[in-house]
């Protein structure tokens, strides 16, 4: 998938009303149907939003005015985007519960050593997910703004798919993956040279919890200039110190 390309938002079968109806699905679920396509538009009125969910246009309307209240979106006259209760619950979440706390140190300095800016990702519904990020210098534009979701093969994401992830969700896979998702796990680490957007690279190793289980991957990211082998290098140690930390060493 393209960046920026617009991802349809799911549209599930009817569910017997957990909590009332929402259009023949549970309110809870035509609630997280909304979220996901405010999400997807950045902003959009009640009538797109419904069309996108497969809802009553009164039910759509009704179900963002509730969320609105909540804090989950927000009113801008016609019109929903995200709210900020929405942004405060998603960067609470992280992959492991001590997660943040082990990284943040050792990020901060690898991305003072390296010069580049520094991330963890992870797989969610086929994607690469940006859960954490430690930009080298904050008057230097973020490479990882204003996306948080990338396509599957990002270097993080092909770390994560060679040593833990099934392909299966991924859709069809280029005939020299099997080949070089054995090297990735040789290595160690995955590359990507420019390609998911142009003028930066990435290297990214495997975060690995309890049982060596991968959890996480940690990324650098940078223009073409850079080593990324050296780099490479340079994040698995930081990983090995961010995996003690999450085993409590």
């Amino acid at each position: 998938m393209a960046p920026g390309k617009r991802v349809p938002v799911r549209r599930p079968d009817a569910l017997p009303a957990a909590t009332g109806s929402a259009g023949g699905r549970s309110v809870l679920e035509g609630a997280f149907a909304l979220l996901e396509a405010v999400e997807q538009a950045t902003e959009a009125g009640p009538t797109r939003l419904a069309a996108d969910c497969g809802l009553p246009k009164t039910t759509a309307y009704r179900l963002l005015e509730q969320l609105a209240d909540l804090g989950a979106v927000e009113r801008c006259g016609g019109s929903y985007r995200v709210g900020p209760g929405m942004f405060r619950l998603g960067r609470a979440w992280q992959p492991h519960p001590r997660l943040r706390t082990a990284a943040r140190e050792p990020m901060r300095r690898l991305a003072e050593l390296t010069g580049t800016t520094v991330g963890i990702a992870v797989l969610w519904k086929g994607e690469t997910l940006m859960v954490e990020w430690r930009p080298d210098d904050t008057e230097r534009p973020d490479p990882l703004q204003p996306r948080m979701t990338w396509p599957w093969f990002t270097a993080a994401g092909k770390v994560l798919v060679a040593t833990a992830a099934s392909a299966s969700l991924l859709g069809p896979l280029p005939p020299s993956w099997a080949r070089d998702a054995a090297a990735i796990r040789e290595r160690g680490a995955a590359f990507d040279r420019e390609e998911v957007v142009s003028g930066v690279c990435c290297a990214a190793v495997p975060l690995l919890g309890a049982g060596s289980t991968p959890l996480a991957a940690l990324c650098v990211l940078t223009d073409p200039a850079h080593h990324l082998e050296r780099l490479a290098e340079a994040a698995r140690r930081t990983a090995r110190v961010i995996g003690m930390g999450l085993r409590g060493r």
